[in-house]
């Protein structure tokens, strides 16, 4: 059997062309060719859509009454009849402005030198000698039922404050403190006697 096989192959070894072979030449086949598919164009026509048709929303009628127009009540346009502003290099300034409603203000301020707790960069607390600005105005002004009102204030180191008849004024109590008793009665050796 392996005689068989040795055979067999050495056969087809000799019939089968080798790469060794210099006479040996390979087919050439030519280039297939196809011919070029022509498609026609295609055409589209644009769609033709109904225009939407919404309805108006329809919106309940609102269930309070219109406000009457009453004379009496309409406020006609508030406007600045006099203002100034003044700012000084001292840190100093001032200003007031006035307006068509009587309502007035007038405030400035100064910078003043005051003793007070100053922290440094390390947040380290000292006490010394300090700048602050001081402040002192007034304003009127008249309600809409006719009051006139005016308030002054002050703030400074004492703190804001405020003037006016129209400031509720904290009640005073006037307290009456006990008597101690005038006679302590010792033994003769400097205790009280209980």
């Amino acid at each position: 059997m392996k005689l068989i096989l040795v055979a067999t192959f050495l056969a087809v070894a000799a019939a089968a062309p080798s790469s060794y072979n210099p006479e040996y030449k390979a087919r050439s086949y030519p280039e297939p060719s196809y011919p070029t598919p022509s498609y026609p164009a295609p055409s589209y026509s644009t769609p033709a859509y109904p225009a939407p048709a919404y309805p108006a929303p329809a919106y309940p009628a609102p269930a309070y009454p219109a406000p009457a127009y009453n004379k009496d009540n309409k406020y006609v346009d508030i406007t600045i009849t006099s203002q100034s502003d003044e700012r000084n290099l001292d840190g100093s300034s001032q200003w007031s402005y006035a307006q068509s409603d009587y309502t007035t203000r007038e405030e400035s301020q100064v910078q003043k030198k005051m003793q007070g707790v100053t922290y440094d960069s390390y947040g380290k607390e000292s006490y010394g000698e300090v700048l602050g600005n001081t402040n002192k105005g007034s304003s009127y002004w008249v309600s809409p039922e006719g009051e006139k009102f005016t308030l002054t204030w002050a703030a400074d180191e004492a703190g804001f404050q405020p003037k006016g008849d129209h400031l509720p004024v904290a009640p005073v109590h006037e307290y009456e403190l006990p008597v101690a008793p005038v006679h302590i009665p010792f033994n003769g050796k400097g205790y009280k006697i209980y």
